[in-house]
Formats: C-alpha cells, structure tokens, sequence
C-alpha cells in the first residue's frame, strides 16, 4: 500500500491536439414521463428517427491518443445549455493526451469529471502513460505511488485547460474531479486524510476531490469542507442520503470560521441511470400493468424531487447568513447519464433534467446524442407533481426506496474498488513486461 505523502507533485506535459465535427441540425425528441403505449411510440419513434438521419457525422467525443485534422468548434447546444438555462455540461472521462478535451471544451464543456473506472480504461488500454510509468517504477516507486503519479498528471494538465473558465466565472464553473481511494469508502478519517493529500499534490484551485456519500463519508465531507476544500460528492442514490450530503455542506461552511467562503464550493452528484436499472427489474417481477407501466420512470422522478429538496434546503435565514460570507451553493450535478436500456431514448438521462444551477456530466454515449439532437429548454421542475406521483406509485408497489439507495451505493463502491483493483494488476503486469522491479 502506498503512503500518500510521499509522492511529489508531478509536472505538465504538452500533447497533440485531435479533431471534432459538430453537428449542424438538431432533430427533436420529446422526452418526459410517458405512461404505456404512449411512452413506448415516443421511445420508437424517438430511435427511428435518429437511425434515420443522414445527415449525422463523425462523433463529438475524445479519442485517446489518436490525432487527427478538423475544422474548427462551432456553437452547440452546450453553448444554450448553460446560457439559456444555467447549467454546465461536463465531460466525464478523462485520457492521454489530455488535450484532446480542447475541441469539447470550444464546443461548450465547461468541467471534466473522472473516477476510478475511468482511469481504469485510460490506463489500461492506452501506451500514453508507458514512458511516465516506467520513469516512475525504475525510480524505486511502488506500483500505486506510481498509480497516483499518473492520475495526479493528468488532473493537473487537465485544470490547466479549463481555468480560463473557471477564473471568468470566478470560480463558479471549470473544475476537474479526482476520486478519493475507493478503498475508503468506509473509512471516515482515512478518507479526509486522502483528501488533504489531493488537495495538496494537485495543487490546483480548480480542482474537486471527489468523496463518496456512503455513512462513513458524509462526517468526512462536512471536515473536508471546513479545511476550506472543495468537494465532488459522489454515489448519491436516494432522497435522504442527499439531504444528509447538503447538511454536512452547510456544517462544513458554519464550521469552517473563513470569512469568505467563496471559494469554498461543491457538486452533488445524483446518479441516475443506475436507478432505473434496478428498480425496472423490480417492477419485472412484480409483473402487474400498473408495474410495467412505471418502467424508465423512476430515475428522472427522484431526480427532480432531489432538484426541489435542492431548492428548499438552499433557500431561508440559514442559508442567507452564509451568503452574507459569499458562501455558492451546493449544485446539483446529474450523474451516471449514459442510458441502459436500448429501448428508452438516447438522452433520458439528460433532456428531463435541465436547469438553473445544476451540472449534468455525461460520458461519450450521453454526450454524443445530446449535441447531435438533444433540444434545450428548462424541465427539471416542469412537472413536480407527476414526479411526486410515480415517486409514491412505486412506493405503494412495494419499492423501498431507501433500500434501491443502499444497494446502488454498495454496488457502486464495489464497482470501483474492482477497476482500483483491475488496474494496480494491469500496472502490476506491465511493470513485469517491462522487466522492472516494483517495490
């Protein structure tokens, strides 16, 4: 096991530049909550009509390592996103060479966010980081100190590129997340002990450590917070859970004694998909009309109950007493927005979910539908009491939503500990091939 104080911080490194095309037309899909026979035309009609048109080019997506010739970035619907509705489309993924990202971020990206499977795959699949890596083990470093080298690079070459964004919007917007170990995710003071030393390596004022919101974090997330360090919260799965995640952000700013607090800023992020996946197989065995008819219903429902809790909880005498010390709220930032089911609309996970003062960062799937033919206006908050509605239907079905929480956060921790896992073997095995000796 590395000790985590003892890697220095790495330096930047310049990489080529790769292409995009953005698309010209944006054909419409309706998205929203749709009941039977209904919901199933608009998902039909919905993947005919994007199968159907010709006009779709190359997609808008980084491609690791591989350069090519482009023209420039033109205006997308990112640029309406966050102009007209106030929210900030991120990249989630990250890879060498990192900027790759510069064609996204003219197109409108404004934040990456990155996690352990991410690394995983970058790492794992690309030669990008073989000259840093054997640098790393033939100077006698174990094989995660060495992990954690590679990452903080990219992480801080990576702040590099959106702090222009961030300082025009006086740090409100360009951040890039780095995730705590996922081995962590029940350790309370080993997490903040993680988290200062990130804080500290990377060395960026645009960076968010991420934080995962299991029980053991949420006291963690309050302590970091009031070390004045901004923080991703991530593995957000339920209601209650959320609500537990803005309280110890507000402990934290109360407890933190700065006099301005504006720089002092985080992101919620609220899982999506994921929901949907489990709760439709619920509603499988239940087996009923009223069951199936409340398929892909559940995800976008809770999210927008989370939006209106968002609302409540950043609002009263509380609240504006840390304004009065510049204090920013807690965005809400949509996660796990790439779609499951093949049958469901390729921008679910993104369209219904629109509005002011929240993030929605969106891995290659999401991101490519969406500036190809996602449509912008506000939705978030357009149908509450339809949302409430499929809330309490599922409820009355039997679903326990404070179990599908549980489960998706064990499951989700667990995801990551196996790609942190997968991927010390693969530097393992490639600190082998190379016929190096890691300590």
């Amino acid at each position: 096991m590395a000790t985590i104080s003892r890697l220095p911080t790495p330096s930047p490194a310049p990489s080529a530049l790769s292409t995009l095309r953005p698309r010209s037309s944006q054909p419409k899909i309706l998205i929203g909550f749709y009941s039977g026979s209904t919901f199933n035309a608009k998902v039909s009609s919905s993947k005919l009509a994007v199968r159907s048109n010709p006009a779709i080019r190359g997609p808008l997506v980084v491609r690791c390592s591989q350069v090519g010739n482009g023209s420039p970035a033109k205006r997308t619907v990112l640029h309406d996103l966050y102009e007209k509705e106030g929210q900030s489309p991120w990249y989630d993924n990250l890879c060498r060479p990192v900027t790759d990202l510069l064609p996204l971020i003219a197109s409108g990206v404004r934040g990456v966010t990155s996690n352990p499977a991410i690394f995983q795959k970058a790492i794992s699949s690309s030669n990008a980081y073989n000259d840093q890596f054997r640098e790393l083990v033939q100077s006698g470093k174990d094989i995660e100190s060495a992990y954690w080298e590679l990452v903080v690079k990219d992480i801080q070459d990576a702040c590099k590129l959106f702090e222009p964004i961030y300082d025009q919007t006086d740090g409100g917007d360009g951040y890039v997340s780095v995730e705590v170990s996922p081995r962590l995710a029940d350790d309370t003071k080993g997490t903040v002990e993680a988290a200062k030393w990130l804080h500290k390596v990377v060395d960026r004022s645009n960076v968010y450590i991420k934080i995962p919101a299991t029980a053991a974090c949420v006291p963690s997330i309050k302590e970091v917070i009031s070390l004045g360090i901004s923080v991703n919260v991530t593995l957000i799965f339920s209601l209650s859970r959320y609500e537990a995640v803005i309280d110890a952000y507000l402990d934290g700013l109360e407890a933190s004694g700065l006099s301005d607090l504006s720089r002092v800023t985080s992101v919620a992020s609220f899982f999506v998909s994921r929901v949907d996946t489990l709760i439709d197989k619920k509603l499988d065995k239940i087996g009923t009309p009223e069951a199936l008819d409340l398929h892909g219903k559940a995800a976008v429902a809770q999210a927008a109950l989370a939006y209106k809790l968002y609302q409540k909880k950043f609002s009263g005498p509380r609240w504006e007493a840390l304004v009065k010390k510049g204090a920013k709220k807690q965005r809400l930032l949509w996660a796990s927005t790439s779609v499951k089911n093949p049958a469901y609309p390729d921008t679910l996970y993104v369209a219904p979910l629109i509005g002011p003062d929240t993030v929605s960062t969106m891995p290659d799937q999401a991101f490519q539908a969406f500036i190809d033919h996602g449509l912008v206006s506000r939705t978030i908050d357009s149908n509450v009491s339809e949302a409430e509605g499929v809330y309490s239907a599922l409820e009355k079905l039997g679903i326990d939503w404070s179990n599908v929480g549980s489960q998706l956060e064990l499951e989700g921790v667990d995801s990551f500990k196996k790609s942190f896992d997968s991927l010390l073997d693969t530097l393992q095995e490639k600190a082998n091939s190379l016929k190096l000796v890691s300590l």
